[in-house]
């Protein structure tokens, strides 16, 4: 499947490495403070980490879940408003039980309206993490989130996601042109190697763009960049705190899919395991 050619030739997105911490108000201050650099830069979109509006390098669980009516999202949907640029952003939602909540991306337009909210599939039980033990898994055959911004339709993954192909190649069928990766990629041998080469290789294999926006801080990577559809970094941050700002060019992500036809090449379908 080769998804038609956005209308706009660039969209330009705000990449928000921030870090964050257990204090929920703080992390909102932070986000606030992104939403106005976004602005000033004059972003179409505004990409911020997992786990934005609350974290704890040791175990994110229930303690930093909130509903979507909450503040974290009421945030993020007035600055939105009031800004006109769009944020995809992670967050944490009540679970089924007390026990348990669920790491989720939220998307909201320009307008502020929210259209989209991702919950998780693949738990982070490796590398010695357990998210399984404070989460639960979103539902594997929810429909992908896209989240059309001027032209350009982004879909959503988060984190370990990226470990699986087959997820983004679902949000590609789906009409994705860029991959968005909101993640805590978590720190140790090779973990930042696996990173960058896991976007990238998202990005050759579904000629798409690759946000990929990670934390920074104790414990994660940072290191977040933006992929062109051809496999070239063309935005890389380091392990500290930034925000930064690039575009997405349309015309450029069309001729990659012209001269590099392999989704329309496929001889294989994506489905949930049941």
């Amino acid at each position: 499947m080769s998804p038609e050619p956005p209308v706009r030739p660039a969209v330009r997105v705000t990449m928000g490495q921030l870090t964050v911490s257990p204090d929920h108000t703080a992390n909102r201050l932070a986000v606030a403070d992104a939403m106005r650099t976004a602005a000033r830069a004059r972003a179409d979109l505004l990409v911020l980490p997992e786990y934005a509006s609350g974290f704890d390098p040791r175990g994110a669980g229930p303690e930093h879940a909130e509903g979507l009516d909450g503040p974290f999202v009421t945030l993020l949907r007035e600055r939105a408003a009031a800004t006109g640029v769009a944020v995809i952003a992670g967050t944490m939602l009540p679970g089924a039980t007390p026990a348990r909540a669920v790491n989720a991306v939220v998307a909201v337009d320009a307008a502020g309206g929210l259209v989209g909210v991702y919950r998780k599939v693949h738990l982070y039980d490796a590398f010695g993490h357990r998210e399984s033990d404070r989460l639960e898994a979103g539902p594997a055959d929810a429909a992908p989130v896209v989240m059309e911004v001027q032209g350009l339709r982004f879909g959503v993954l988060t984190c370990y996601d990226l470990r699986f192909p087959e997820s983004a190649r679902r949000v590609v069928d789906a009409g994705a042109h860029a991959l968005v990766v909101p993640a805590a990629w978590a720190a140790g041998d090779l973990k930042a190697l696996h990173w960058r080469t896991l976007a990238i290789a998202r990005a050759i294999e579904n000629t798409a763009a690759v946000v990929a926006v990670g934390q920074a801080g104790r414990g994660v990577v940072g290191r977040s960049l933006l992929v062109a559809p051809d496999g070239v970094v063309g935005l890389e941050l380091d392990d500290k705190p930034g925000i930064r700002t690039a575009d997405i060019d349309g015309g450029a992500l069309a001729a990659v899919r012209d001269r590099n036809p392999a989704l329309r090449h496929r001889r294989y379908g994506v489905v949930p395991l049941p």
